[in-house]
C-alpha cells in the first residue's frame, strides 16, 4: 500500500466524520423547559415537541422554537378622544403568553406584532366609549374590559392574555383648566345644593315645633322663660322679655277707646 493511498484512505474517513457530525448537529435540538418546538415534516405539521433532547430529520423535518415564557408588551401612546370629547393620550402595558405553540406558529405570521396592533385599536375603541372622569376614576374595571376583548380575540392564535394595565392618562395644559373651573363650578353647585336641603329640613323642623307649641299655650310661655335663661346665663346687659300679642291688641283697644272720647 503505498503513500497515496493511506492519504486517501484518511482523507475518506476525515470527510465522513465531518458529514457524520453536522448531520447529527442538524438532527440533534435542545430545549429548554420554557420552549418548546413546531415540528414540520416536508412542510406539514408534525407535532409539537419538548422541553429536552429533540431529533429532527435533516432536510426533511424543520422546528420552530415558540418561547412559553409571559411577555410584557409596551403599547404606544394612542390619541384617544373621550365620549365628552375630551381628548388625552393614554398607554398601557399588557402580560400575555403562548399557550397553543402549534396555532401561534400557523394561525398568525408575527404573533408579537399582530397582538401589538390589536391591543393598540382596543384600547382607543374601549376608552372612547367612555367619559374622563371614569379613565381616571374606574381603571380596574376598564383593565378587565380591554383583557376580555383582547384574549377573546387573541384565542384563535393560541395566546392568553393574562393582564392589562394603562399606565398614564395625559392630558394637555388647557384642558386641565378646563377641567379645573368645571369641578370649581360643581363644588359651589353642590354647596347651594346642600345649603338648600338645610334651610329646607329646617323649616319642616320649626314648622313642627311651631304646630306642637300651638297646641298649648303654657308650652309657648315656657319656651319664653327658657329663652330669658339661655340670654341671662350669657351675662347680657339687655334682658328682652317676650311680650305678648294679645296684651298689645287689648291695650291699643283701650287707648283708642279713650282717644275717642269727647273732651
Amino acid at each position: 500500500m503505498d503513500i497515496f493511498s493511506i492519504f486517501a484512505d484518511a482523507a475518506f474517513y476525515v470527510v465522513l466524520l465531518a458529514l457524520l457530525l453536522a448531520f447529527l448537529s442538524s438532527a440533534i435540538r435542545i430545549l429548554r423547559e420554557y420552549e418548546r418546538g413546531v415540528v414540520f415534516t416536508l412542510g406539514r405539521f408534525s407535532s409539537v415537541k419538548g422541553p429536552g433532547l429533540i431529533i429532527i430529520i435533516p432536510f426533511i423535518q424543520q422546528m420552530v422554537r415558540v418561547d412559553l415564557r409571559v411577555r410584557v408588551l409596551d403599547v404606544p401612546s394612542q390619541d384617544v378622544i373621550s365620549q365628552d370629547n375630551v381628548s388625552v393620550r393614554v398607554n398601557a402595558v399588557i402580560y400575555f403568553r403562548v399557550v397553543d405553540p402549534e396555532k401561534a406558529t400557523i394561525q398568525v405570521e408575527n404573533f408579537m406584532q399582530a397582538t401589538s396592533e390589536l391591543a393598540q385599536t382596543t384600547l382607543r375603541s374601549v376608552l372612547g366609549k367612555h367619559e374622563l372622569d371614569e379613565m381616571l376614576s374606574e381603571r380596574d374595571k376598564l383593565n378587565n374590559d380591554i383583557q376580555e376583548i383582547i384574549d377573546a380575540q387573541t384565542d384563535a392564535w393560541g395566546i392568553k392574555v393574562a393582564n392589562v394595565e394603562i399606565k398614564h392618562v395625559d392630558i394637555n395644559e388647557s384642558m386641565i383648566r378646563a377641567i379645573a373651573r368645571q369641578a370649581e363650578a360643581e363644588r359651589e353647585r353642590r354647596a347651594k345644593v346642600i345649603n338648600a336641603e338645610g334651610e329646607q329640613q329646617a323649616a319642616a323642623k320649626l314648622l313642627e315645633a311651631a304646630e306642637i307649641l300651638g297646641k298649648r299655650s303654657e308650652a309657648m310661655q315656657l319656651r319664653y322663660l327658657s329663652t330669658l335663661t339661655t340670654i341671662g346665663a350669657e351675662k347680657n346687659s339687655t334682658i328682652v322679655f317676650p311680650f305678648p300679642m294679645e296684651l298689645q291688641q287689648i291695650m291699643g283697644s283701650l287707648t283708642s277707646g279713650k282717644e275717642s272720647k269727647p273732651s
